[in-house]
């Protein structure tokens, strides 16, 4: 027995305002997280090593070219 069926979307009419809404709170901006070094203070993502001065969870990780002015 086969079965010829159409499946076709939901006229916008037939979801109501409060489902449309309900499903659509998720569909937001968030701010990025944003920490600071320890040892600096310069603004970076949480569990990275900081490029300003190279330390992460009070280690010095990377070596930074310090360029003086």
């Amino acid at each position: 027995m086969k079965l010829d069926l159409q499946l076709f979307a939901v006229p916008a009419r037939r979801v109501s305002k409060t489902a449309k809404r309900a499903r659509r709170t998720h569909l937001k901006k968030e701010a990025p997280t944003v920490t600071t070094c320890k040892n600096c203070g310069n603004p970076l993502a949480p569990h990275r090593a900081c490029s300003k001065c190279g330390y992460y969870k009070g280690k010095e990780v990377i070596k930074v070219n310090k360029e003086e002015k």
